[in-house]
């Protein structure tokens, strides 16, 4: 006999667990239903039937269990594929301004993926860390991540790091990928054409080979240009997964991740005096002749997945990746002495640097989960254990103007006229090494999870993670081999209370750390970034389950913070304690008329808590100041409407962004203005299978910035844009 057990698929994926499935799905797939764990819904896995036998096609992601949206005493949002297609949103960074908690940073002249979430951002010398299918995938250099391959991106906030390990307090990303659906065919294409020669192409096929054994391949390449002068862009990605069902219970799925992207490093433009009309914001203020910087990712991860029974699962993963930066660049000079523009309002003093940027990450796990009955309650139980070993190799250098006299020659400071600029004017400057190192960090962690189940509407769960790490740095110009290890215990509790059916009240509680990898200019290990976080909230379903969301506030508190040493980059200097506290509302759903509608608004007061003496700009750092490209407000709305055009489906929609003021500097009074963003999308079925896109961004052509690290330093957003394509569907 066939048994199909419904929890087995349900545990298969993680939507039904925690999705707050985005306006976008609901309008598409559900039919405006917020769908919960049980219920039908498009985003989990699906089971296939060949000769008589169910296999299990989709995957469960790790540090979950089989929870409904109202059970888990963390906000969490998720941003769906469907969302990402319809508004033809390209790379990740502009995905994860559709929820408010999340806020763009310093990205290394736009060559990796910087953001936080409630407020705190990591390692300003590293890119932003994030998951992908539960591993550890945003450490390295492989420049700001392309959409295609992802099947939705999980916003998941608050106190979390007991469960995750060595992450941020504020939330963790993770972005599962799209994975061959076993026993399918399908497959859609597109090519779009778009402002300033922006020219794509993407594919993604799913091809059943032969019984339970399918692929699934994805590719996409893009050469554009851009409203910077002189910049352009080039990349390509190939991302293919394999499934393979083994007997009725066993999954085992392998994804490969080959990319590139080509581009000039850009610092942006200067602000002198507050004057954000210093330059044109097209003006490339850097060198033509540096070339582009190269950035390059390859990356295997294997999982399988087996399901003992319909209680109890097993899943067992393993990860390797590799990533390699190259490249030079102009850059302002940040400090006063050294630079000529602060005392004729033109002549801008540049930095040379080159860069060599090589890691490797290797990550293992296991996880087991459960469920079952004791002492007439249910528990419902996470156990598991990692290990990743993290090899971040970077040779850096650099030549710097010298400090300013009557007789420093333009040609000495590598000068270019901001109100003039003349490319190529002086031969480029020879960088000498300043920074090479390479920094081992290894970890080992266990963690476990109870969420227990007291009455029909009382749920409290208890977690904690041990982790055991070792740091290592290799100085190789002072020959300094420096090296810590240390262990952390963080514990989580929360506790969730259903006041109806459609309304759930949650409280919960946890602790974490970060390893700080690298060293001082001295060579000096910093202690481990500890955290402390907290969150009260509430889950409102209404409409009869048309429209869902979530109403929190929080408080993160932060000990051992660094910041990047400007006057040694590549190295970090401690900066004290840190504090977020602030309120969230995230809400999805189908509104009265057919309008679907994503809607995230957060308030966030991010500071510091310590007292500092900046040891490169002399500016002092106080209690309450502000941290850096954090907002106050941020608001952000996605509407559409699906209808029909002759018989043929079509669909239109609209998104409204706004970001608050923000500071643009640490330690000063320079801030970023604030600006509000407006998106129009539509496509339209032309033929069956055929249909037409278009997207205007940027409507109302707002002057805006995205991020600052310094008033010489900071990164203008693009003006109006627009985009045309055609996508083939089988």
């Amino acid at each position: 006999m066939i048994r199909v057990s419904i929890r087995a698929a349900m545990i298969a994926g993680v939507m039904p667990m925690l999705a707050m499935p985005s306006a976008a799905a609901q309008a598409g797939q559900t039919g405006g239903q917020a769908t919960e764990a049980g219920e039908a819904d498009p985003a989990a896995p699906k089971a296939s039937e060949e000769r008589g036998d169910i296999f299990i096609t989709g995957v469960r992601q790790a540090y979950r269990g089989d929870f409904t949206l109202k059970e888990i005493p963390q906000s969490v949002a998720v941003i769906d594929g469907k969302t990402l297609q319809e508004a033809n949103i390209l790379r990740l960074t502009d995905a994860l301004d559709l929820n408010a908690s999340v806020a763009r940073q310093n990205t290394l002249g736009g060559l990796w993926d910087g953001f936080a979430v409630r407020g705190f951002a990591g390692d300003e010398n590293l890119p932003t860390g994030y998951l992908v299918n539960g591993f550890n995938g945003g450490r390295g250099f492989a420049g700001q991540r392309d959409v295609s391959g992802i099947e939705r991106i999980e916003v998941l906030k608050g106190p979390a790091a007991a469960l995750f390990g060595r992450g941020e307090p504020g939330g963790t990303i993770n972005i599962v990928t799209k994975q061959a659906q076993l026993g399918e065919t399908f497959g859609t294409t597109s090519l779009q054409v778009g402002s300033f020669d922006r020219v794509r192409a993407d594919a993604d096929v799913n091809v059943a080979v032969a019984g339970t054994l399918t692929a699934r391949v994805i590719g996409y390449a893009e050469s554009a240009g851009s409203f910077r002068d002189t910049i352009d862009e080039k990349r390509w990605g190939f991302l293919p997964s394999i499934g393979l069902g083994i007997g009725d219970s066993t999954r085992l799925t392998y994804d490969f991740e080959w990319t590139r992207v080509e581009t000039p490093f850009d610092r942006g433009i200067v602000v002198l005096n507050g004057d954000f009309d210093t330059v044109p914001r097209n003006r490339f203020l850097g060198e033509p002749g540096d070339g582009d910087h190269v950035a390059r990712a390859t990356g295997h991860q294997l999982r399988v997945q087996h399901d003992f029974s319909d209680r109890w699962s097993l899943l067992v993963g393993a990860s390797y990746r590799e990533t390699l930066l190259t490249g030079s660049s102009s850059d302002a000079e940040l400090v006063p002495s050294r630079q000529k523009l602060f005392t004729d309002g033109r002549s801008l003093s540049r930095q040379r640097r080159s860069r060599r940027y090589d890691s490797d990450h290797f990550a293992i796990r296991a996880e087991l989960a459960g469920d079952f009955e004791l002492g007439g309650m249910r528990h419902r139980v996470l156990i598991g254990a990692d290990h990743d070993e993290f090899n971040n190799d970077q040779d850096f250098r650099r030549f710097r103007p010298p400090v300013l006299t009557p007789t420093t020659t333009d040609r000495a400071g590598n000068i270019i006229d901001i109100l003039d600029p003349v490319y190529g004017r002086f031969p480029l400057p020879t960088p000498a090494p300043l920074n090479n190192r390479l920094d081992t960090q290894k970890a080992t962690g266990i963690y476990i999870q109870d969420h227990i189940s007291l009455t029909d509407r009382l749920q409290v769960r208890f977690g904690g993670r041990f982790d055991d790490f070792v740091l290592r740095t290799d100085n190789r110009i002072t020959s300094v081999l420096s090296q810590r290890s240390d262990q952390r215990f963080s514990p989580q509790a929360g506790i969730v209370y259903a006041l109806a059916d459609a309304l759930s009240l949650y409280a919960a509680y946890g602790e974490g750390f970060r390893a700080n990898i690298g060293t001082d200019v001295s060579g000096v290990i910093f202690d481990p970034e500890t955290s402390k976080s907290i969150e009260i909230g509430g889950k409102f379903s209404l409409l009869g389950g048309r429209l869902a969301g979530t109403l929190s506030v929080f408080q993160l508190d932060k000990d051992n913070v660094l910041a990047s040493d400007t006057s040694n980059p590549g190295f970090s200097v401690a900066i004290g304690k840190a504090r977020s506290r602030g309120v969230e509302f995230d809400a999805t759903g189908r509104l009265p008329g057919g309008i679907d509608v994503l809607v995230s608004y957060a308030h966030v007061d991010a500071e510091s808590r310590s007292t500092l003496l900046d040891p490169n700009f002399s500016f002092q750092i106080r209690p309450g100041d502000p941290l850096i490209n954090i907002p106050g407000d941020t608001l952000s709305v996605l509407a559409t409407k699906a209808f029909d055009v002759g018989g043929r489906q079509a669909s239109i929609g609209a998104a409204v962004q706004y970001v608050g003021d923000r500071s643009g500097a640490t330690g000063t009074d320079f801030r970023l203005p604030s600006h509000t963003l407006a998106r129009v999308f539509g496509q339209v079925e032309v033929i069956e299978g055929v249909e037409l896109f278009g997207e205007i961004r940027n409507l109302f052509d707002e002057r805006w910035y995205a991020n600052s690290y310094a008033a010489l330093w900071v990164q203008p957003g693009a003006p109006r844009t627009g985009a045309v394509g055609v996508r083939t569907r089988f």
